[in-house]
């Protein structure tokens, strides 16, 4: 696998289009970061880390409305390994006008777009929610 990140999405993107209540993701650093800030904004309604002897799996138990519909509208991989998005602290982009939010890696860690301008780094864009 050549980007994890872009499976991670479309891992979760599958589930959600298909209906699922969970779904499994092969674990990392990045994506427990990812994860967390899932929870934390409210995208997903909770997540387990399971350890299996190897790199471990992300159970993560996704969102919908009281219409069946999902939470999470759009997952978008902005920065991709053969084109890396960089932007500064006044570049951070605004995700539907502030709705949706960007994940960014920064030198702080991983946070959201909001975070970043609140601490005045930039980073790495990996992705917009909405």
């Amino acid at each position: 696998m050549s980007d994890p990140i872009a499976d991670f999405l479309a891992r979760v993107r599958n589930a959600q289009q298909a209906g699922h209540r969970r779904v499994d993701i092969p674990a990392s650093k990045l994506k427990r970061a990812m994860t967390k800030i899932l929870l934390d904004k409210g995208y997903i309604q909770r997540y387990l880390d399971i350890d299996d002897g190897k790199q471990g799996l992300l159970r993560l138990f996704l969102k919908y409305d009281h219409y069946g519909k999902p939470v999470i509208r759009t997952l978008t991989r902005v920065s991709k390994p053969g084109l890396r998005k960089y932007v500064s602290s006044e570049g951070i982009p605004r995700v539907k006008n502030g709705l949706g939010i960007a994940i960014l890696t920064t030198s702080k860690g991983v946070m959201t777009d909001k975070e970043a301008r609140k601490l005045g780094v930039g980073g790495e864009v990996l992705c917009h929610i909405y």
